[in-house]
C-alpha cells in the first residue's frame, strides 16, 4: 500500500473546494443558458400559485422575470406607440381581454423559438429581448381567440423574419 505524504493530503481540502466551486458555477450556468424550444417540444411554464402570469400588452406577457412575445397574432400597440387614438383604443381593449383570459386560472406559457437571425434571439437585437412563447388557457389557443374576436390579427414569421405589420389606423 502507497501512503500519500503529509504534505500532499493537507492541500488536497483546498483542491477539492476548487474543483467543487467549479462544478457548481458551471451547473448553474448550464440551467441559465437559453434554450431553443420548439412549440412541439416545449414544455408548458405554468405559473405557480404564487407566481402569476402579468400582462404587458396584448400579445406581450412575463413570468418568473421573464418577457415573452406571443406568436402567431398581432395586436395593436398602445401608449406613445400607437399611431391613432382608435390604434390606442383597440390596444386597450386586446389587454383587458388578455388580462381576463389569464385570470381563468388555466394558463399556460410554452416557450418556442423566436424567428431571429442565429445567436440573436434573447438580445435587443432580436424581438426586443423578448423570448417568443404560444399561450394557452383552458386548454385554447389564446391567438386563435384573439383573432376570433377581431382583438388581433394573425401574424406568422417564418424561421428568421416577421412580415411587416399592418396599420390599425383607417
Amino acid at each position: 500500500m502507497t501512503l500519500i505524504p503529509f504534505r500532499r493530503l493537507r492541500t488536497f481540502p483546498i483542491w477539492l473546494i476548487i474543483f467543487g466551486g467549479y462544478a457548481v458555477l458551471a451547473s448553474f450556468a448550464w440551467q441559465r443558458a437559453p434554450q431553443t424550444l420548439t412549440h412541439s417540444t416545449a414544455p408548458p411554464l405554468q405559473a405557480a400559485p404564487y407566481q402569476a402570469i402579468s400582462v404587458i400588452d396584448g400579445d406581450t406577457v412575463k413570468l418568473d422575470g421573464i418577457t415573452y412575445r406571443l406568436v402567431g397574432f398581432n395586436t395593436p400597440e398602445k401608449g406613445d406607440l400607437a399611431r391613432c387614438d382608435d390604434e390606442r383604443n383597440r390596444a386597450d381593449a386586446a389587454t383587458k381581454r388578455l388580462k381576463a383570459l389569464i385570470a381563468t386560472g388555466d394558463a399556460r406559457l410554452s416557450r418556442i423559438a423566436c424567428a431571429c437571425k442565429p445567436g440573436q434571439e434573447g438580445t435587443k437585437l432580436c424581438n426586443y429581448g423578448r423570448l417568443c412563447g404560444a399561450l394557452s388557457v383552458g386548454g385554447r389557443d389564446v391567438a386563435q381567440i384573439m383573432i376570433n374576436e377581431g382583438l388581433a390579427e394573425p401574424y406568422v414569421c417564418s424561421a428568421s423574419s416577421c412580415p411587416q405589420r399592418r396599420s390599425w389606423c383607417g
